[in-house]
């Protein structure tokens, strides 16, 4: 057991690494915030409000943490600038435990007959197809039977890509021609899953959003044509986002929770951004829980999204 439970030492380490930049963003606004302050004052929760929501945790989240703030400063009429940083950590822990309550995700599975269902989303360039590769990988390395299946057939790109990832990780892919019925492949994944005794399938689909009623369209077509082979497939729709693009990861929550019933996020690139902010924010307004991160380019860097450990690497 490592430092957090199962939250080991190299995982921290990678977790602190991989939010560097957004750590020393949120680090050099906050110490502007405070300068020349001694107690948390009208001006200091001003400046505090300013930081967050260009550290990306978004407007609402925001004016909500500002507030859990207040009421401890007014509980405590002194209280200081050097204290902010462990009250900041434990209302914005506290926000997201209360906005996902329940179980932390794992690699593990419920007991089943038939393959545990994986449906992806997104659009293009999220990291969408590297987080499927990852996924698989994290899911072999606990133990489980993984196969793939490349039901993005809008581009010939994304099926050469998910094969490459399938090679690497070893495990199987199935696949039709571009321009293929997304359904066809994904009953042919599921009937081939089943048929080996799988564990899980991950299901790959078309990361477009120019017309959401096609989308919407196709993605009730995939579920319709997978629950012929496994009932109650699927059992997670699984949102990839782009840490990255900031508040246009909120907009693409916004439009794919309207095509699709989406019951948990991924949050990739984090490493390679200032915008880290943005997994509080989307954590607490769509109220879907954040399952993974990416933080990284390795295949271990598809992280479990811990809510303490989160908050804690971003402001110690």
């Amino acid at each position: 057991m490592g430092l957090f439970g199962s939250f080991t030492k190299s995982k921290k380490e990678s977790l602190d690494q991989g939010l560097s930049k957004t750590k020393e963003s949120v680090f050099k606004k906050l110490g502007r915030a405070i300068i020349g302050k001694s107690k948390v004052d009208d001006e200091v929760l001003d400046n505090l409000e300013e930081v967050l929501i260009t550290s990306d945790v978004g407007v609402d989240t925001t004016l909500k943490v500002i507030e859990r703030i207040e009421a401890r400063v007014s509980k405590d009429k002194y209280f200081g600038v050097d204290e902010l940083n462990n009250l900041l950590k434990e209302e914005i822990a506290a926000l997201l435990e209360e906005n996902n309550s329940g179980k932390e995700a794992d690699f593990d599975l419920p007991a089943s007959d038939t393959p545990y269902v994986i449906m992806v989303v997104g659009v293009n360039g999220v990291g969408k197809t590297t987080t499927i590769g990852k996924l698989a990988y994290n899911f072999k390395k606990a133990g489980k039977k993984v196969v793939l299946g490349a039901a993005d057939t809008f581009r010939a790109a994304a099926i050469d890509q998910l094969e490459i990832w399938a090679e690497r990780v070893d495990v199987p892919l199935v696949k039709q021609s571009m321009g293929s019925d997304p359904a066809s492949v994904a009953y042919d994944t599921l009937a081939s899953a089943k048929a080996q005794g799988a564990d899980v399938a991950i299901i790959d689909t078309a990361g477009r959003l120019h017309n959401k009623i096609n989308l919407m369209n196709e993605l009730t077509k995939i579920k319709n044509v997978m629950r012929k082979i496994v009932p109650d497939a699927p059992h997670e729709v699984l949102l990839i986002l782009d840490g990255s693009t900031g508040q246009n990861a909120f907009e693409q929550a916004k439009q794919f929770t309207k095509a699709t019933e989406v019951s948990a996020l991924a949050l990739t690139k984090l490493d390679g951004t200032a915008k880290g902010g943005v997994v509080i924010g989307i954590s607490d307004q769509f109220k879907i829980p954040v399952k993974y991160i990416g933080i990284g380019e390795k295949m271990e860097d598809l992280q479990l999204f811990r809510r303490k450990e989160f908050v804690e690497s971003l402001f110690s």
